[in-house]
């Protein structure tokens, strides 16, 4: 155990990881030495910021936490504290379970472990503002979150139960957290949201989604702007039109549209049925020629038949999305579905489902990827592998999308090159430096 360490380990999605980086700014401004995500944590204080959004994820934060609470018992680490999704939900369950951990904190209470703690030293003067953070990504690149919570009330999620209602931050406030992460070096802006495009409803009374990403794209130094997460109902259209106007706003969005059966939307609550799906991706392609679409869709949710199941693969089939991800029906605890749907689909046929319509989408992306050939694409260097340089396009995020691989180059990480593609293959793509 290190004295004056602190290890901050953080799960789940990248909203999670904003957090875990406001966390290690604030203990960093006390005069702690501070980690994140060390593979072997032996601080004088670990902290686990966790996921509670699905089963897999929950059961990856108990079972570090229970690992974690061995290593205390051998003083291999000092003090053990959980934050975050799952400690919000299930606190008082948790406290019962697992006595080793010290101190639990929700999702937004955390910061009364920063208060709790001395200072370092009697130097200590620096007074963070609430966004900064201590950037754990690559420094050209972040992300953005720009609000958090959800209004929808999907039957089968439990996020606003996580989360609660949304709140947006103001417009002024993001922008001055852009202009200094550029002066930092950052260069691409990944913007998430439990919910894009509510943006601005609760602080504007309007749609502030395009305003924000258009006086976004107009500050010097922002390469790439990438959108996440937006929902397909009272989708705000003028956003497109931003995004056709800036070469900086990548042709890119990330909706999650989880089904397109009438029937089962309605049984997801999902507040949109199949037909203006249909014209909300139509408008999208009319309006920006070169967006690429990511979505997420779900199989096995009560009351999708082997009809509604074909409907769904026939969806596919039809838009031939560039980008794709899937998974089947787990239900949530006190999410409405849970309290009053029966989810009598047998695992296996979720399972079958769910590899089938991966198959169809694997081979779609593929399609999709060698039409690419022959094209030459503006590329974001990420690594550098032997004489080999690995980066990603406009139309790829980090770590989801896929990457492509360079030789000819010595550009470093962070910089730009223009390649020209002459392979494909499903989820990869390979060219030469032009």
């Amino acid at each position: 155990m290190k004295k004056g360490l602190i290890d901050v380990i953080s799960l789940g999605c990248s909203k999670n990881l904003i957090d875990s980086e406001r966390l290690l700014r604030r203990l960093s401004a006390k005069g702690y030495d501070v980690r994140h995500d060390a593979e072997n944590p032996n601080g004088e204080w670990v902290v686990v910021n966790t996921c509670g959004f699905i089963q897999d994820a929950k059961q990856e934060s108990i079972d570090l936490i229970l690992q974690l609470g061995n290593q205390k018992k051998t003083r291999k680490i000092g003090k053990l504290v959980v934050m975050g999704c799952l400690s919000q939900r299930y606190m008082d369950d948790l406290k019962a379970e697992i006595p080793e951990v010290d101190v639990w904190y929700g999702k937004y209470d955390w910061k009364d472990f920063i208060d709790n703690l001395p200072d370092k030293n009697d130097k200590c003067s620096d007074n963070p503002k609430d966004w900064e953070r201590t950037l754990t990504t690559p420094p050209y690149s972040t992300y953005l979150k720009i609000s958090e919570g959800c209004n929808r009330f999907c039957s089968f999620c439990a996020i606003p139960i996580i989360t609660g209602r949304h709140t947006s931050r103001p417009i002024d406030e993001i922008l001055e957290e852009t202009r200094r992460l550029v002066e930092k070096g950052v260069k691409e802006f990944n913007i998430i949201a439990q919910d894009l495009s509510s943006y601005g409803t609760d602080l504007y009374g309007h749609h502030a989604l395009p305003e924000l990403i258009d006086r976004m794209a107009q500050t010097d130094g922002v390469e790439w702007i990438r959108l996440h997460y937006a929902y397909p109902s009272d989708f705000p259209l003028e956003l497109l039109d931003v995004m056709s106007r800036h070469d900086n706003v990548c042709k890119y969005i990330d909706i999650a549209l989880q089904h397109i059966s009438d029937k089962v939307l309605d049984n997801m609550h999902r507040h949109i049925n199949g037909v203006s799906t249909r014209n909300l991706l139509a408008e999208m392609r009319k309006r920006v020629p070169e967006l690429k679409i990511r979505t997420t869709l779900m199989v096995g949710y009560p009351g999708e038949g082997e009809k509604e199941f074909d409907e769904l693969l026939d969806f596919v089939r039809e838009q031939r999305f560039e980008r794709m991800g899937a998974f089947a029906y787990s239900e949530e605890d006190d999410t409405w579905a849970a309290k009053n749907l029966d989810d009598n689909i047998p695992e296996e046929v979720k399972r079958q489902r769910l590899d089938r319509l991966m198959e169809l989408q694997q081979e779609i992306a593929y399609q999709r990827n060698i039409e690419m050939i022959g094209q030459t694409v503006n590329v974001l260097v990420d690594r550098v592998e032997g004489s080999t340089r690995i980066g990603r396009t406009q139309w790829d995020s980090p770590e989801v999308d896929p990457e492509i691989y360079v030789d000819g180059s010595e550009a470093d990480p962070g910089e730009f090159i223009n390649v020209k593609i002459t392979k494909a293959e499903p989820f990869e793509l390979f060219g030469e430096l032009v």
